[in-house]
């Protein structure tokens, strides 16, 4: 099994000069810390306007900057917006591509249609359009990274003509493709179309037994059809974070920005009120600390000791959940205490899972191999032009010569 950390940029109330800079510092240090433990994946979520929630609306700068820090950790988008009203899926094939180059070939394409009001509402998005609008956009910008040139799209939600969409990336045909997961229906939905699970519903290693399970039974059914040019076949589970060699202590340092990450998150997709650059949901989380949403979401399996976070974990690989991220970046959570804590697990823990994690990785692939291959034999790929299909197009200048010209 593998780890990963994850980040949102949380930034609780009340701010000062200065804090969004430090955090953004802190993160960098975070990551670079990781990538020498051997942590092998650090994710960063895309979201807009979720105050105090997250501050990462721009993954892509912060991905690149962690890349010129780092020299293995993976850097995955966890999530990119893929929806055309938040990215255009050119834009998004040409950010994923010059990210995975100057990364040398470490990007993970993570993709999402958000849940937001805020977000979707901020960008002019039809919710009940949104998942057929990011199908559409995830399937092209997968073509758009792979295809040379880009045969060109008419589509219900977004078109573009022919073009050659550049850079390409390292990674052929692409990046792994991956889907942010909060019910098992989008499970489903991300095995049906060979791309690797994002969970971020916090669940307990028995329920996510049954996940992984009705995952994999898809991904070897005849229901698995690509939308990308290649399967991923994964499965990441999210879980609270904080080490310590005593445990009440750990939980002083964790607990509560791991209660906060679960509230804010409630607060803004499912129960709260929210004014723009008003709203205090730090103030709101100290005055709820007993809200039922707390209680509903209640892994913290991951906040102890080390033994306490080994047993946590092994649970977790006993059930084949392929990566495990740690929310470690959450609420007032310190920076000292968080590289504390990633130190600690990178001696104590990270050695026995990174000790049989080829074995088990070969094991899967030749598994899934056959599998695999026959749902890549049911795609039906877009149709590459020929060298005399594909369409001149005459400068500008040329086109206002030849108007002058006809006059």
């Amino acid at each position: 099994m593998r780890f990963g950390i994850f980040y949102e940029h949380q930034l609780p109330r009340p701010w000062s000069d200065g804090v969004e800079h430090q955090l953004f510092q802190d993160a960098l240090e975070q990551v670079e810390l990781a990538d020498k433990l051997g942590i092998e994946y650090a994710w960063e979520d895309e979201h807009h306007f979720l105050e105090e929630y997250s501050h990462s609306s721009a993954p892509e700068v912060f991905l690149a900057a962690a890349s010129q820090r780092t020299k293995n950790i993976r850097l995955g988008h966890g999530i990119r917006q893929v929806i055309p009203g938040y990215n255009h899926p050119a834009r998004t094939a040409e950010v994923i591509a010059t990210l995975d180059l100057v990364s040398s070939g470490r990007v993970d394409f993570g993709t999402g249609e958000s849940s937001a009001i805020l977000e979707l509402g901020g960008f002019g998005i039809d919710v009940a359009q949104k998942r057929r609008m990011y199908l559409e956009a995830t399937e092209q910008i997968c073509n758009m990274l792979a295809m040379d040139p880009y045969p060109g799209f008419d589509g219900e939600y977004f078109s573009m003509p022919c073009r050659n969409v550049v850079p390409k990336p390292l990674q052929k045909p692409h990046p792994p493709v991956w889907v942010a997961c909060s019910n098992r229906d989008t499970i489903k939905m991300a095995a049906e179309n060979g791309m690797g699970v994002l969970c971020f519903a916090f669940t307990d290693p028995k329920e996510a037994k049954h996940w992984v399970d009705e995952y994999y039974d898809i991904i070897k059914s005849d229901k698995c059809v690509p939308i990308g040019h290649t399967v991923n076949a994964n499965v990441a589970m999210v879980t609270s974070f904080s080490v310590h060699p005593d445990r009440a202590e750990a939980v002083r340092r964790g607990r509560p920005g791991f209660d906060f990450f679960r509230y804010a998150l409630a607060n803004l997709y499912v129960f709260g009120e929210h004014k723009p650059g008003r709203t205090d949901i730090w103030k709101s989380f100290q005055e709820n600390r007993e809200h039922p949403m707390l209680q509903t979401m209640s892994d913290s399996g991951g906040i102890g000791t080390p033994d306490d976070l080994r047993s946590h974990l092994e649970a977790f690989e006993g059930v084949g959940v392929d990566q495990v991220i740690f929310i470690q970046q959450a609420g007032m959570n310190q920076h000292a205490h968080i590289c504390e804590s990633l130190e600690l697990f990178g001696k104590q823990v990270l050695p026995d899972f990174k000790g049989r994690d080829p074995e088990r990785e070969a094991r899967k692939q030749e598994e899934l191999a056959p599998y695999i291959e026959r749902a890549l034999a049911r795609k039906q790929w877009m149709k590459a032009l020929e060298d005399d299909e594909i369409p001149t197009f005459e400068a500008l200048g040329r086109q206002i010569v030849a108007s002058d010209q006809g006059r």
